[in-house]
């Protein structure tokens, strides 16, 4: 059975955090408040945590989930070749909406699926999310939605999608966007090609990108800056 506990109140955050770490250490699934939408998270070296995370979703290992981390000075553990490019948009947009997807390390122990030697890595701005990260380590975290589902904007629509398939839910109140536009997920920038691209639209917009790396491509350019 699932416990809920909303991080806002002083005694529930402590417990909260306390209960999401045993939950993780024995290789179950947790959901979490993050800057953009809910997340459902698994320690990112438990096979059987990850898979479990999949299940939940109802989502193959052919779509693999990023991995989040609690500082920017953790990406060199977990990838290798990073680009200067990508350490830059590092620097500007962490914490925060923006994911990269780097070479990953290969002596690292892990099983997140087909991810062709890749990790997409992000550090949220969420002090929640960052209190977890710091005290468990790099988390394996996607959406908190079923696969074709909208993403959670509240515990409510988590648990409403993931019920007991989760162990704990940390409720940190609605992630809807305050003026009523679409709360957006992550922008996706692929650091592994010749040119950085944007492989998903999201929090970080395209424009806020080229401010630091003028040579980004957008979604569905080439190289040639024809769109695909």
């Amino acid at each position: 059975m699932s416990t809920r506990f909303l991080v806002s109140n002083e005694q529930e955050h402590a417990a909260g955090i306390e209960a999401a770490r045993t939950a993780l250490s024995a290789q179950r699934c947790i959901v979490l408040p993050t800057d953009t939408v809910y997340g459902i998270g698994a320690d990112a070296f438990s096979a059987q945590g990850v898979a479990m995370l999949l299940a939940a979703k109802g989502r193959s290992r052919t779509m693999p989930p990023p991995v989040l981390i609690a500082q920017a000075a953790t990406m060199d553990g977990l990838a290798r070749d990073i680009p200067d490019e990508a350490r830059k948009l590092a620097e500007a947009f962490w914490p925060g909406g923006l994911t990269l997807i780097l070479q990953a390390q290969p002596s690292l122990t892990w099983d997140l699926g087909e991810t062709r030697g890749t990790v997409a890595l992000r550090v949220p701005n969420d002090e929640t999310a960052l209190e977890l990260l710091a005290a468990t380590g790099p988390l394996a975290v996607s959406s908190a939605n079923r696969t074709g589902n909208p993403a959670a904007t509240t515990a409510d629509e988590a648990v409403a999608q993931l019920g007991d398939s989760v162990d704990v839910y940390l409720d940190g109140g609605s992630r809807a966007a305050q003026d009523d536009a679409e709360t957006l997920p992550s922008t996706i920038v692929d650091c592994t090609g010749a040119r950085l691209q944007v492989v998903r639209s999201g929090a970080i917009s395209i424009e806020e990108l080229r401010v630091v790396v003028p040579a980004i491509l957008d979604l569905g350019q080439d190289d040639s800056g024809q769109g695909a």
